[in-house]
């Protein structure tokens, strides 16, 4: 994991060098401090001298300018790398996510990927960024500072050498510890993360029933155990920061006893035992220091693996090689003995052997009871999944044969429970055809009959809407996304009872709107309402994944019996 986040830092490599630079000329005057301290002490207090004092003073005043200059520009510099390697992550993850097949997002909770998204990235900011350029620095005075105690006494350094296998085995020990942890707890925050998100998506829903109270102890239970997992992880790198601290420490006050009986003895001066004092407390520091990182470093570790193993996932519907140019093929679409069932109900078909066939220009309905597969044959049509058996063609090719994104830039699709986006009614619009100016926006909203009420709204099309769209009502939102679908202008139209929001007038408006829009284009429509396939050329029946009539809705009411009975419990209101 390590070595993958590494490779994110070798696009800016003359960052990464300034930095390095600044790293090690920080740890060289850090650890030139030493000698002032030695000067100070022996030139000045043990000479006498306030010349030499003074002197000596002056070197630690520029030393300590020296180093200021230095961790400025190392702290820039490595913060700014942290930033853009954490914001490189992020988008790369989405960059990837945004093109999976969408089961995956069945099997995976979009709270828990967003967390991915947003904690997990944040912290190996903060990691490379931060705890990063610590342990570099540390590593640097660390190897720097047991060189000049070397020098300066070689008996005191062995001391010191001694104690340092004895460091590291809490280290190593406790090091893995946290990185388990760290990584259930981030899998806990995430839970946490989801659940909210859920429940505020809801909130009509759970205050309609008056949940609040169940869902604050079934939110306190997730918080509750991501505290549980994080006191664990907590106490783990407590543990090994004390057991650093009270190992390095009485090894100092070891080295403090037998370098003062050289002192005694003179066999080193008292600015050497000093100097040498401060190269430990140095070298002491930085594996404090380095024994704190890695507990951070572990919880980068934690998260790059869960955010790696978004960028590792394949998405089941790929554009192949060699794809067919979708642009130029006439939108006739067929379905051959097409059989499919969910990746996550696999045992159980939602179609079964279905052949269908639209003509170029034609009209078809999908009618059935709930469950009966209508939905399904949208999902494939869009190529959103792949049927296991029989094949889907537009135009005699199979749409395997295709680019996803070409096929769907033909489809337009207006849904039972419109789509939305935070922002305004002109980018909602807008949606359908990114480069459209502002008259073709306008122009596409008449057509849905909702340029009316969209010119009443505050500020007009540059209106808010709030999250999905929830400023505006039902039959509002529908025509804002019909709107979207006329201004795409596709060759196949894929409608969901787009009606089925709108009041009566709305709906008679809108109609008329989608019978001009269906003109001389391939569509499908689930319908559930009689006035909506009554004029299209041809109703397809289904029941239990399978299709079971065909023909329009005089010849389905004499000669299908589901129909028949759908027409008399479903479109009696229309009907009378």
């Amino acid at each position: 994991m390590i070595q993958k986040l590494l490779r994110l830092l070798l696009p800016y490599k003359s960052q990464l060098l300034a930095a390095a630079v600044a790293l090690v000329f920080t740890a060289g005057i850090t650890l030139a401090m030493g000698q002032g301290v030695r000067l100070l002490i022996d030139d000045g207090f043990v000479a006498g001298s306030s010349e030499k004092l003074r002197q000596a003073a002056v070197f630690i005043m520029a030393i300590a300018v020296l180093m200021a200059i230095g961790t400025y520009a190392r702290f820039y510099l490595v913060t700014w790398l942290g930033e853009r390697v954490s914001a490189d992550l992020r988008q790369a993850v989405f960059d990837h996510i945004i093109d999976l097949h969408p089961s995956y997002f069945e099997e995976n909770r979009s709270g828990e990927i967003i967390s991915r998204l947003t904690t997990d990235t944040t912290l190996i900011q903060t990691v490379i960024g931060s705890s990063a350029s610590m342990a570099l620095r540390s590593s640097l005075t660390l190897i720097g500072g047991l060189i000049l105690m070397l020098i300066t006494s070689a008996k005191l350094t062995l001391i010191v050498l001694v104690g340092v296998p004895i460091v590291l085995v809490p280290i190593i020990l406790f090091g893995r510890r946290v990185r388990k942890l760290s990584r259930k707890s981030q899998d806990s925050i995430a839970d946490v993360g989801s659940h909210a998100g859920e429940i505020i998506q809801q909130i009509k829903t759970v205050q309609s029933y008056t949940q609040q109270d169940n869902e604050r102890a079934a939110f306190g239970q997730h918080v509750e155990l991501a505290f549980t997992i994080a006191k664990r992880r907590i106490r783990q790198r407590a543990l090994l920061i004390a057991a650093v601290i009270t190992l390095i420490f009485t090894g100092i006050a070891a080295m403090l006893l037998v370098g003062g009986q050289s002192v005694l003895s003179g066999q080193m001066t008292a600015g050497q035992l000093g100097a040498f004092v401060f190269y430990a407390i140095v070298v002491a520091g930085s594996v404090a220091t380095i024994s704190e990182v890695i507990g951070e470093v572990q919880r980068a570790v934690g998260a790059a693996e869960r955010l790696f193993e978004l960028l590792e996932e394949h998405s089941e519907i790929r554009a192949p090689e060699k794809p067919v140019s979708a642009r130029d093929l006439k939108p006739k679409i067929e379905l051959n003995k097409v059989r499919f069932s969910y990746p996550s109900r696999p045992s159980q078909l939602a179609l079964n052997d279905v052949d269908l066939q639209i003509k170029e220009g034609q009209s078809l309905a999908l009618v059935g009871p709930s469950g009966a597969g209508k939905s399904t044959v949208f999902e494939l049509l869009q190529r959103f999944y792949d049927p296991q058996g029989g094949q889907i063609t537009l135009d005699g090719t199979d749409l395997k044969e295709m680019d996803p994104q070409q096929l769907r830039q033909k489809i337009g699709v207006v849904a039972q429970q419109s789509s939305l986006f935070t922002g305004t009614v002109m980018h909602n619009i807008r949606y359908g055809k990114p480069e459209a100016s502002d008259d073709e926006v306008k122009a596409a909203a008449i057509a849905a009959y909702a340029h009316e009420f969209i010119e009443t709204l505050p500020q007009g099309y540059n209106s808010d809407l709030g999250e999905q769209g929830v400023r505006l009502s039902g039959g509002q939102r529908q025509r804002i996304a019909i709107a979207r679908a006329i201004l795409k202008n596709p060759q196949i139209l894929l409608l969901d009872e787009a009606t089925s929001a709108l009041d009566a007038r709305s709906e008679q408006m809108v109609q008329k709107a989608l019978e001009n829009l269906m003109q001389n284009r391939t569509t499908v429509v689930i319908a559930h309402r009689l006035a909506t396939i009554r004029n299209v050329d041809e109703i397809a029946v289904l029941e239990d994944g399978r299709l079971v009539a065909l023909g329009d809705h005089k010849t389905l009411m004499a000669e299908s019996k589901l129909y028949r009975g759908l027409a008399e419990l479903q479109f009696q209101n229309q009907a009378d």
